[in-house]
């Protein structure tokens, strides 16, 4: 199992941390090799959780604009994002990715966080969630963010029972006309 080592030398503080095991479930920072894994799991999870909510044209879109291998290789080489892998007796049922001051905002944020259909539901998000607030907290930083899809009640209503409140809506303009309607929901910590 991988771990992180967190070094403060303003204060010498010293951090070496095993991400979350327990119950059959180990939670672990995903090497480049492994985010073939999170396509895996984005190819089943985005459909159905985007199926009422996106059209199937601009689900492929925003698969091909963040799945493909070489964009997640992208999005941790170039834009520092972090992805986490969340495995069960031997299998893969969700990942989170987060980045530390993304955009320079004193904060930490969320960018993607799913799981197999099968997996809702059993408090895996919710261990994505608090490694990733752990990891914050052992950066200094004090909150933690996302962007929802503005019509995915589920997901808003899980990050409001964590402890997530809506800071301000944004629409984002994509290409071909379509656009990621979010509220933009964050955490103290």
């Amino acid at each position: 199992m991988k771990g992180f080592c967190f070094q403060n030398p303003e204060n010498g503080f010293s951090f070496k941390h095993h991400l979350f095991s327990q119950y059959m479930l180990k939670i672990y920072q995903a090497t480049e090799s492994q985010l073939i894994e999170v396509q895996k799991i984005a190819q089943i999870t985005w459909p159905h959780t985007f199926r009422n909510i996106l059209t199937p044209s601009q689900i492929d879109y925003m698969m091909e604009w963040m799945y493909t291998l070489d964009s997640l290789k992208s999005q941790v080489k170039d834009k520092k994002h972090v992805f986490l892998l969340a495995e069960e007796h031997s299998k893969y049922i969700g990942y989170c990715s987060y980045e530390l001051n993304c955009a320079d905002s004193s904060k930490v944020k969320i960018h993607k966080i799913y799981l197999l259909p099968d997996a809702q539901g059993h408090g895996v998000g919710k261990k994505l969630i608090s490694e990733v607030e752990k990891i914050a907290k052992v950066n200094q930083f004090d909150a933690i963010y996302l962007n929802v899809n503005r019509f995915n009640n589920k997901a808003i209503h899980a990050y409001l029972a964590l402890g997530f409140y809506e800071i301000k809506r944004e629409v984002i303009a994509l290409e071909n006309g379509f656009v990621m309607d979010d509220i933009v929901m964050e955490k103290k910590i």
